[in-house]
């Protein structure tokens, strides 16, 4: 998924917060760190919270999610994509900033 993304973009879910777009991250009851849930389209997170008013996304690159990894892997447990999906996969934040560093061929 991660080389598919150097390619292309994933959907990061939103905190419905004004001011600057925060990325949502969540936790798994009273875990000390986070998960980092992006998906291959909007709808397929609104269905897995589908009970919420809103679903505020924003569409980030290889580049972007990279950036984004290098700021908050002290925090994160896992990225997950598409966790609603028929196609869920789990992945280290690490393996995940690793898989988008290596070398366009």
């Amino acid at each position: 998924m991660a080389f598919a993304l150097r390619n292309d973009h994933v959907i990061v879910p939103l905190l419905p917060v004004e001011g600057p777009p925060q990325v949502r991250v969540f936790r798994r009851g009273e875990a000390d760190k986070y998960m980092l849930l992006l998906f291959s389209a909007p709808e397929n997170y609104a269905a897995m919270t589908p009970s919420e008013p809103e679903h505020r996304v924003l569409a980030y690159d290889g580049a972007t999610l990279a950036e984004f990894l290098e700021q908050n892997i002290g925090v994160l447990e896992a990225v997950w994509f598409d966790v609603a999906g028929p196609h869920a996969m789990q992945a280290e934040p690490q393996d995940v900033l690793d898989a988008l560093r290596l070398p366009r061929e």
